[in-house]
């Protein structure tokens, strides 16, 4: 999350990804004000103006929250309410709006009193480090782009290779230059580039990248697919944990193997589903936390309620969505899991 502090009622954000949209549905709070530009259609006066026919302007606006829900699982926040001041004299104070707020949008979010935890969860994901992964053969490659939990691939890519039957004039420095090409449009600046894939193409793309600029690359043996398939491979692999031990997704991925372990040991120092969770919450139980969009498809308010309840306690939460296989398996758990410091009784 990009942000930057107006003053110590306002401060202005930008999401960078489906966590940071998360975090502001936990943020923003009714009767907050949220300023951002949108358009309007205003009626024209001319003398010959159609009656129907009306001028797209763009407006900046000040909306007083009445509502706020997140849209299509995490990818949109809705921010519905009230204008209580716009700079455009034609649009009427008290009319309701709603902004639709995605991923790179900028809004500004002002309070009467920011919270010690809303300021907590704005700069939660400030220092995430990015992972670019890619997963190269000789006859196609997989880009995906992981911050936090969630997994965005690029389409894959596909060189042209007859393969090692067939005698062509394929040219592989020209297929490492357009996935060095993709790989420019989503890298961060402090991303970090991990290359995996069968026989020694990885390590001839990294040399290749890295001839034009230094970039922070690692190169990882022992998966040996290229790919899309090659980057599911990944990061359900004990390597992905080991070398992106620092990850949310590995840490995640962690508590969910710790939980399976404990399922087939028979006890009981986690939890499963929402009630279960919920309950040892009220006992101060729970250490840490994984959640899927699908508990928050379910009732949205209370398990938003509930989040924020859960983290005031100083328990680590890490939500994970059906772009990787452990939000897929969290899902499959009943959209919810957590492990205890110590067992409870059901």
């Amino acid at each position: 999350m990009i942000t930057k502090v107006i003053d110590e009622n306002s401060i202005s954000v930008i999401p960078e990804d489906s966590d940071d949209l998360l975090n502001l549905r936990r943020i923003i709070k009714e009767d907050d004000k949220v300023i951002g530009d949108t358009t309007r259609v205003l009626k024209q006066d001319r003398e010959y103006a159609r009656p129907d026919k009306g001028e797209r302007i763009k407006v900046r606006i000040v909306l007083t929250v009445e509502k706020i829900s997140l849209d299509d699982v995490l990818d949109k926040l809705r921010v519905g309410g009230t204008i209580s001041e716009s700079s455009n004299e034609s649009v009427p104070h008290g009319s309701h709006h709603s902004f639709i707020l995605k991923i790179n949008d900028g809004i500004t979010i002002s309070k009467k009193k920011w919270s010690p935890f809303e300021k907590k969860l704005l700069e939660s994901s400030n220092n995430q480090v990015g992972f670019v992964l890619v997963a190269i053969d000789t006859a196609d490659c997989g880009i995906a782009r992981l911050r936090g939990t969630h997994l965005e691939f690029m389409p894959n890519m596909y060189s042209g290779s007859g393969g090692k039957r067939y005698k062509t004039n394929f040219n592989i420095e020209k297929f490492f230059e357009i996935v060095q090409q993709a790989i420019s449009t989503i890298l961060k600046k402090e991303d970090i580039i991990i290359i995996f894939g069968p026989g020694e193409t990885k390590k001839r793309f990294s040399n290749h990248i890295q001839k034009s600029q230094k970039f922070n690359v690692k190169v990882v043996e022992g998966i040996d697919s290229g790919g899309e398939d090659g980057i599911y491979i990944f990061t359900k692999s004990q390597t992905m944990k080991e070398i992106m031990s620092d990850s949310n997704l590995s840490k995640a991925s962690s508590i969910i193997d710790e939980i399976m372990v404990l399922a087939n040991k028979k006890s009981r120092k986690f939890t499963m589903g929402f009630d279960e969770t919920y309950n040892a919450n009220q006992m101060g139980a729970v250490e840490s936390l994984v959640f899927s969009d699908k508990a928050i498809q379910d009732d949205e308010q209370k398990m938003i309620d509930f989040l924020n309840d859960v983290e005031g306690k100083g328990v680590k939460i890490y939500s994970v969505d059906s772009s990787t296989d452990i939000g897929l398996r969290v899902t499959g758990l009943g959209g919810i899991v957590s492990l205890l410091r110590y067992a409870i009784e059901s």
